[in-house]
């Protein structure tokens, strides 16, 4: 994954940096996938890599395929990146260790989910209880997040080719220029 992420940093050809961002998720969700969390696996398989890459080569259809090369980096900005990234790893430093029994997620719900769940709400099965029961409300806010980005994309593909969307001032003059080449070619 490090390699993927600085390959990513370092790429000015837009299209590789989207099959790049692709592999990562497929790398990330793999990690998920060992980790034990396989609905979150499941939702950055689909959202990650295959709507958000659908998503990103609809907009390169649009616009341009090469990154706009800025003359000048801003040290304000990798100084901002630094401290939020200081930030994030200092608030880990209080975090049980991965897979420490002693952990309070292992002593608060866990035990109840696993003794009463079948009888509290029904399924037999832990996993669909939990998801459809205890975090209902959390599994409807990521089917309803599926379900506008699924939407987003039918309504990108479902564009014909002639008709305005917004995108870049380069984009708009090539296709100002195509229209124009087509009207003065004789038929």
């Amino acid at each position: 994954m490090a390699v993927t992420a600085f390959w990513l940093v370092r790429l000015r050809n837009l299209f590789a940096v989207v099959m790049l961002t692709g592999i990562y998720s497929l790398f990330a969700a793999a990690l998920y996938l060992v980790m034990d969390a396989v609905d979150v696996a499941f939702t950055e398989a689909a959202v990650g890599a295959g709507i958000s890459t659908v998503l990103m080569l609809g907009t390169l259809s649009l616009t341009t395929d090469k990154e706009k090369v800025h003359k000048k980096p801003s040290l304000m900005a990798l100084v901002l990146v630094l401290m939020t990234g200081g930030v994030l790893v200092y608030g880990t430093f209080d975090m049980p260790r991965y897979g420490d029994i002693n952990a309070p997620i292992h002593q608060h719900v866990a035990n109840r989910y696993i003794e009463k769940s079948g009888d509290e709400v029904g399924p037999p099965n832990m996993v669909t209880s939990v998801l459809a029961s205890y975090r209902g409300y959390d599994t409807l806010g990521e089917t309803a997040v599926v379900f506008t980005a699924a939407v987003g994309v039918l309504v990108i593909i479902g564009r014909s080719k002639g008709t305005f969307m917004p995108s870049s001032s380069q984009a708009r003059r090539r296709r100002e220029d195509e229209r124009q080449e087509q009207e003065d070619t004789p038929s």
